[in-house]
């Protein structure tokens, strides 16, 4: 199997897609664009070390993100050498393990996402599968038993080489504040390697879950059992919590675990509200959950802030940038109403950038003049005791800097775009019809 992974026309998928992924360099400090030309100088001396067994990974940068809770998720960064050869590995690997993993992990697959996966879960839920079995594993990337994984790996996987590489990247030391720190479970988050030994153990549980006929959606290590009534999802958390437990030495996080009715369940930043057409009792459709309005208007706050130093060409641009991703992302959701909303707060937030960026008052005279105010209002406007944010919501912004000039800017509405992505969804709530996508 090595020389599948070391296969020139492999290594150079993987080096496409590590520089595609860009990301920072490791604790050697190559960038990933020094990448091309330290393969050019020594390919063949690490084909040799990787051959002879005697390959030694070098040890991760620890970077700690903060979490919306308050707390902070530490990742690991590989140094680019090693995460090109982490994907090598990952590209043969993959294909020897999708053809037995199940049809309803829908995390890190080919041709599989979380939309896929939500709606599977409101097909399950429409179908009158109401009590809900949510398990959160506990800091799952840091508690993955390495003896247990490569047990795994080692059904699948007969080449020592291979198994012994992996195993290396598997206990390669951490840097944390300029300390090394020994690992001897879990796989770091952020190599390559690392959403696929997720899947491959974590297929251990989708099989027991289809052993026993359950109804089951799971997202890497985000998942969730589908049941009819509470009693029987109460013994099926008990069974699920004992075989994680015993079989895969995983622990379950108590408190973010539990038996959700659907208006309490989130998945995947979704969540779920009755539908109020008539003969659609008992009918749920998406809504997207509060933490991910919450999170999308903080960015958006960021990048109106009036003392963010940026052109307003610069602020649209990423403005674009961050509502599309969202908006692709909740395509599917009811959330017409509430991006009308943010749409007006949004506009008002540029008219508020742009009264700070005119500054003076003799320019924000000539300014409003410019705009076609006549000259008294112009000069009373702009010397006005009013805050700059009710300035902004104020007649004389909003009939002067108006939508359609703010569009000739480069603006789209949210509620624009969201229309273009999802036409088929853009009618109001509380008329919609909830749809099933395939």
């Amino acid at each position: 199997m090595i020389e599948q992974v070391l296969n020139r026309r492999n290594i150079i998928q993987a080096y496409r897609q590590v520089v595609s992924n860009k990301g920072s360099a490791g604790v050697d400090g190559m960038p990933v664009k020094e990448l091309y030309d330290h393969l050019t100088n020594n390919r063949e001396q690490i084909e040799s070390d990787i051959r002879a067994g005697i390959y030694q990974p070098q040890a991760i940068r620890g970077v700690e993100i903060p979490k919306s809770n308050g707390k902070v998720r530490l990742l690991g960064v590989p140094t680019v050498t090693d995460r090109l050869l982490q994907q090598a590995v990952g590209q043969v690997l993959a294909i020897k393990f999708e053809m037995v993993f199940e049809d309803y992990s829908y995390g890190f697959r080919p041709n599989r996402n979380a939309q896929q996966a939500v709606l599977k879960a409101l097909e399950y839920i429409n179908s009158g599968y109401h009590h809900i079995v949510d398990i959160d594993l506990k800091s799952f990337f840091d508690e993955v038993d390495h003896c247990i994984l490569l047990q795994l790996l080692y059904r699948k996987v007969k080449c020592p080489l291979t198994l012994r590489l992996i195993r290396k990247w598997m206990r390669a030391p951490i840097q944390i504040n300029g300390k090394l720190v020994k690992r001897r479970k879990g796989v770091p988050q952020g190599s390559p390697l690392s959403p696929l030994l997720s899947n491959i153990m974590l297929n251990e549980l989708d099989k027991e879950l289809e052993k026993q006929g359950f109804r089951y959606v799971r997202y890497a290590d985000d998942f969730s059992i589908y049941t009819k009534s509470n009693t029987a999802a109460r013994k099926i958390g008990n069974s699920i919590f004992l075989f994680l437990k015993n079989k895969l030495k995983l622990p379950i996080n108590r408190e973010k675990s539990g038996i959700r009715k659907p208006v309490n369940f989130k998945v995947l930043g979704y969540g779920f509200v009755p539908t109020y057409k008539k003969g659609e009792k008992g009918k749920y459709q998406l809504v997207a959950s509060e933490k991910s309005w919450k999170s999308l208007k903080e960015k958006l706050k960021t990048i109106t802030r009036k003392t963010t130093p940026m052109r307003f060409d610069e602020r649209i641009q990423k403005l674009k940038e961050v509502s599309q991703g969202w908006l692709n992302y909740f395509r599917m959701a009811s959330i017409h109403g509430k991006l009308k909303e943010l749409d007006g707060w949004l506009r008002n937030r540029l008219r508020y950038c742009i009264w700070h960026h005119w500054k003076k008052p003799e320019r924000k005279r000539k300014n409003l003049i410019q705009l076609g105010v006549d000259p008294e209002h112009a000069y009373q406007w702009s010397r006005t005791r009013m805050g700059g944010w009710a300035t902004a919501q104020s007649p004389i912004l909003i009939t002067t800097i108006t939508l359609e000039r703010l569009r000739k800017r480069g603006y789209e509405a949210l509620l624009t775009y969201y229309e273009k992505v999802a036409p088929h969804l853009n009618e109001p709530l509380y008329t919609r019809t909830v749809r099933t996508v395939v």
